[in-house]
């Protein structure tokens, strides 16, 4: 039987961060990583709550990454109940000038990485036939996405997979429940490269990561399938997504992406 436990990636800032506070404002006992410098002191203001929480640094852009945290998982002794697989990157910018390099580690970590330790996670809560997992997509999944192509396709793929898993595992005693956030209050942004655009300047203001992450808990542990969070702009453009054109998709994307300065490209 599971312990009131709960596996958190990415989870040193942003969403993440949130994602394991929250987990242990309601009194689950912590197993966080990320490759951030931060997960140390992360990992002590989750302690503040009453809980208790191991922290593990690794990089799950690589394979061996991903080993590394699961062998530290197992070696815990801990049967957690809880997995959120929240660990992603992006990068902004026409495809044409981006770094390939930076699209490619993009790739490893939000779809490699993820369906890698998804399939150690869904294994062990298979054997023990329960567990609830939380994978983070976003709306931009949903969306036709200019100046973040890669990042969108990315989390395109995770909500198709979370979709696909739910369907798979509901007879396994195991729910799968995709958090799908809009731009929010995040340093994200900044790491792409796109504090110079709508979106990372003003649009990311609507939601903040800790409504974000109690709107995905609350979903997660209601069994739903998705979550539109956290902002009712986002709640509303994932209620038309299927409904709008692409190319208007596209166009609403690009305004928000693009750079502010007008003789920027």
């Amino acid at each position: 039987m599971a312990d009131k436990v709960a596996l958190v990636t990415g989870a040193s800032s942003g969403i993440g961060y949130s994602l394991a506070q929250e987990l242990a404002t309601r009194g689950y006992d912590l197993l966080v990583c990320s490759a951030g410098e931060g997960l140390e002191r992360a990992a002590e203001d989750f302690r503040a709550y009453g809980v208790d929480c191991a922290e593990f640094q690794a990089d799950l852009a690589t394979r061996g990454g991903v080993d590394k945290l699961w062998e530290w998982v197992k070696g815990s002794g801990k049967n957690f109940e809880v997995a959120c697989l929240n660990a992603g990157v992006g990068v902004g910018g026409l495809f044409k000038d981006t770094d390939l390099e930076a699209e490619l580690q993009i790739i490893e970590l939000n779809c490699t990485g993820t369906v890698q330790l998804a399939k150690y996670v869904v294994r062990d809560m298979a054997a023990r036939r329960e567990g609830r997992i939380l994978l983070t997509s976003s709306i931009a999944g949903e969306m036709v996405a200019p100046r973040e192509a890669v990042y969108a396709a990315t989390k395109a793929f995770v909500l198709s997979f979370a979709h696909s898993l739910r369907y798979e595992l509901e007879n396994c005693g195991i729910t799968v429940t995709t958090l799908q956030p809009g731009p929010t209050d995040t340093d994200f942004f900044h790491r792409a490269g796109m504090d110079n655009t709508r979106v990372g300047a003003e649009g990311k203001l609507d939601s903040k990561p800790e409504d974000v992450a109690r709107q995905g808990i609350d979903a997660l542990m209601a069994g739903k399938d998705h979550v539109y969070s956290a902002s009712a702009r986002t709640k509303v453009e994932g209620m038309l997504a299927n409904l709008i054109p692409g190319r208007t998709k596209a166009a609403m994307h690009d305004k928000m992406a693009r750079p502010l300065d007008k003789k920027a490209s």
